[in-house]
C-alpha cells in the first residue's frame, strides 16, 4: 500500500485501523477508514485523532524517516547520496533562520510513540505477514507534552530533505 507515514502514541497503537475493506482504497461502498484520513492531510504534516488520542501524519509520501531526539525532529529522506548528506541538509534547513515553515498544527503526546506506515493497522505491528516478513515499526522516544509542529521540505537543489519538528507549546 504505503501511504503517508504515521506517529501513534503507544498507548493508542491498537486503535489504529489503517487500511480496511470499508475504506475507499480497497472498498466498494465510498467509505473512510483511518487511512483515508491519515491521506486527507494535505499539508506536509497534520494532527488527527485516533483513539482518545491524537496522531501525527507525515503527509506527502512514506519516505524513509528518522526521529532525532535531542532536537525532536523527524529527517524525512527525500533525495541524498548519504546520510551524512541528508543530516548535513537538515542541519541546514534547521539553521536558516529564512526557512519557510509550514504550520503542521498542534500535538499532544502522553510519550512514548510509534512510527509506522498508515495503511498498516496497529493490532498488526509484530504480527508475520503470511508470505513472510513483518509491518516496519519504529519507537519514537519523545516527552509527553503539547507540541507545536512545524514542517518544510527542501528539494529546490540536492539533496533534497523534509522535516517535521516539534516545539513545545510553551516556547521551551
Amino acid at each position: 500500500m504505503g501511504g503517508p507515514l504515521i506517529v501513534v502514541p503507544q498507548s493508542s497503537v491498537n486503535a489504529w485501523g489503517g487500511c480496511t475493506e470499508e475504506g475507499s482504497v480497497l472498498g466498494d461502498d465510498g467509505g473512510r477508514d483511518d487511512y483515508d484520513r491519515a491521506c486527507e492531510v494535505e499539508d506536509l504534516a497534520g494532527v488527527i485523532a485516533v483513539g482518545a488520542a491524537t496522531a501525527l501524519v507525515l503527509a506527502d509520501e512514506p519516505a524513509r524517516t528518522c526521529f532525532l531526539p535531542e532536537k525532536l525532529l523527524f529527517v524525512r529522506w527525500l533525495a541524498a547520496s548519504s546520510e551524512a548528506e541528508l543530516l548535513a541538509a537538515a542541519e541546514a534547513v534547521l539553521a536558516d533562520p529564512d526557512t519557510a515553515w509550514e504550520d503542521g498544527g498542534l500535538w499532544v503526546t502522553e510519550g512514548l510513540a510509534v512510527l509506522m506506515d498508515s495503511a498498516e493497522a496497529g493490532a498488526d505491528l509484530g504480527v508475520d505477514y503470511p508470505d513472510g516478513g513483518r509491518p516496519d515499526e519504529a519507537p519514537v522516544q519523545l516527552p509527553a507534552g503539547r507540541w507545536r509542529v512545524r514542517a518544510v521540505h527542501k528539494d529546490s537543489e540536492f539533496p533534497w530533505v523534509g522535516l517535521v519538528q516539534l516545539i513545545a507549546e510553551d516556547g521551551h
